[in-house]
């Protein structure tokens, strides 16, 4: 794991907010949410996360991890759809509208 991405790991607050993935060229190729950010951002390098095809995919292409910190886990909800929306990632499947 690079350097960049353990000490991003290790300043991670404990509190609610939204999390971004972003590839070498800058573009966020995944978003999500958490109410708790450093737990839930250090669980996707674990070992029983590597074993998943599709998430060792993913974090192969992540170059670096932004996070904005909110109120509530309702908060980082609004937040995680809006930006899901903004930036169309490329891993996220679950809130896009196939129409």
């Amino acid at each position: 794991m690079q350097e960049t991405i353990q000490l991003t790991l290790k300043n991670l607050p404990v509190t609610p907010g939204v999390y971004l993935f972003l590839n070498t060229k800058g573009e966020v190729i995944y978003v999500g949410k958490a109410k708790n950010l450093k737990k839930r951002v250090s669980s996707y390098f674990s070992r029983n996360k590597l074993e998943n095809a599709k998430l060792r995919v993913l974090i192969s292409k992540i170059h670096s991890i932004e996070h904005i910190v909110v109120n509530s886990e309702s908060d980082a909800l609004l937040l995680e759809n809006n930006l899901i929306k903004k930036y169309k990632p490329k891993y996220n499947v679950l809130l896009k509208d196939d129409k």
